[in-house]
């Protein structure tokens, strides 16, 4: 047992726990379950677990969102952040305040023996934070991968699935279906497992069956219909929905996200009952930032998408196609880290923008400019389109000022996208918010 720190602020508390361990992702469950059971961490109320390769956050958005309309006290906590620590934690949809997690972190100090990672302690600290809320629900946003994912050591009681494609390929495996092996472990015996990705890998619905889960899946136990005027059907285990608002969140992803979160909530209705109503306002009233979200209009539109692997892309081009205006030029402010495929993400966008400003990013696993204007030529972007800038916030700067320009001209369309990295996207907040 080591003595409980002094700090004073979070931001100390932080800089602390990275300090502990050699590394900032150590997988395994061994540590979390001693540390769970110590401290005697566990819920009287629902669980839900969210897990997959995108959408999580989107996912537990609308289940927050619905739940909340309903009535219910939320817990939810999801991971990275983008400004503030804070955004991981959030009860009936306020983020967390300092004092309150700095509270359950020295409970953590305390009952520990030995080293945790980052993510093990700040984990610990949140869900003893919620413990103490005494929730109606909590939702917990599975980090990486599932079997081995610190948030995985608390049992759930539905987990949902929301995509299964190739990224975290170091710690998960290069196939969606090895991917999907360690995903699926967010399930537990007799309980919902949903699966949004209406592609299910074979390694996803064995391991439901041979743990005796109840499997869920987009397009064979549930399905959507979209209208052409943005409302979207629902049906699944005899349950139907006609003329559903179209969600908040915007992007053709988000009703896929909103179909698996229907299937979570229609699963658990006799342990939280939800009228649709409260579905309706949920989907309607949901923010989370940065999923294809326009946060600023100077000189012109600026949208933040946190995409960042070929499926998120995919689903980036889609977007940009179905919203592009008549003679609309499209720019991108644009970085990745290097351990992610960014050939493969500037491949699929190649032909969705007319200029690229490309930026270096900051951090041990960081693609600088350089590297990356090298795997955009790989993709096929031609090179007379690509401007490489030392940061951000100078890339963005630059794509404004020639956005400004275009757009004083009676003709000028034009719409600045973000995107590519969370950490490409916190450093645009940033600057936008420094600039107002």
């Amino acid at each position: 047992m080591t003595e409980t720190q002094n700090f004073t602020t979070l931001d100390e508390w932080l800089h602390h726990i990275e300090t502990l361990h050699a590394k900032p992702i150590d997988m395994g469950l061994e540590r979390m379950q001693m540390m769970v059971k110590k401290m005697g961490i566990r819920f009287s109320c629902p669980v839900i677990t969210v897990g997959g390769t995108n959408g999580k956050g989107s996912t537990v958005g609308m289940l927050e969102s619905i739940y909340r309309a309903a009535g219910y006290k939320t817990c939810a906590h999801t991971s990275p952040h983008l400004l503030r620590f804070n955004e991981r934690a959030r009860i009936n949809g306020v983020e967390a305040r300092d004092e309150d997690l700095m509270a359950a972190f020295a409970e953590v100090e305390e009952a520990r023996e030995g080293t945790l990672s980052y993510f093990e302690y700040t984990a610990l600290g949140i869900l003893r934070l919620f413990q103490k809320e005494n929730p109606d629900v909590v939702i917990l946003e599975i980090g990486l991968g599932g079997r081995l994912d610190a948030i995985n050591t608390i049992d759930s009681d539905a987990a949902v699935i929301s995509t299964v494609g190739i990224d975290h390929t170091a710690f998960l495996g290069d196939t969606r279906e090895a991917i999907a092996s360690e995903k699926a472990c967010i399930y537990r015996p007799g309980c919902p497992a949903v699966c949004s990705d209406a592609d299910v890998p074979s390694t996803l619905s064995a391991y439901v069956e041979k743990i005796g889960a109840k499997g869920i899946y987009a397009g064979r136990d549930f399905r959507t219909v979209v209208h052409e005027d943005g409302t979207f059907d629902w049906e699944g285990e005899g349950v139907r929905y006609e003329k559903l608002p179209r969600p908040a969140l915007l992007g053709v992803n988000q009703y896929r996200n909103a179909a698996g979160v229907l299937a979570v909530v229609t699963a658990l209705q006799a342990k939280l009952p939800v009228p649709r109503e409260a579905i309706e306002k949920g989907l309607e009233t949901v923010r989370l930032t940065a999923r294809f979200e326009t946060v600023s209009q100077d000189p012109c539109p600026i949208v933040l998408d946190v995409g960042h692997n070929p499926e998120a892309a995919a689903v980036l081009a889609e977007n940009i196609r179905l919203t592009k205006r008549e003679g609309e030029r499209t720019m991108a402010v644009f970085g990745m880290l290097a351990d992610k495929d960014m050939e493969g993400v500037a491949r699929l966008l190649k032909d969705s923008f007319d200029d690229w400003f490309i930026a270096s990013l900051t951090g041990p696993r960081a693609a600088s400019a350089t590297l990356l204007k090298s795997a955009m030529l790989r993709a096929g972007v031609p090179e007379d389109r690509i401007e490489s800038y030392t940061t951000v916030e100078a890339a963005l700067a630059q794509a404004r000022f020639v956005a400004k320009n275009l757009s004083e001209r009676p003709s000028g369309t034009v719409r600045i996208i973000v995107f590519g990295s969370f950490v490409t996207v916190t450093a645009a907040l940033e600057a936008l918010a420094a600039h107002a």
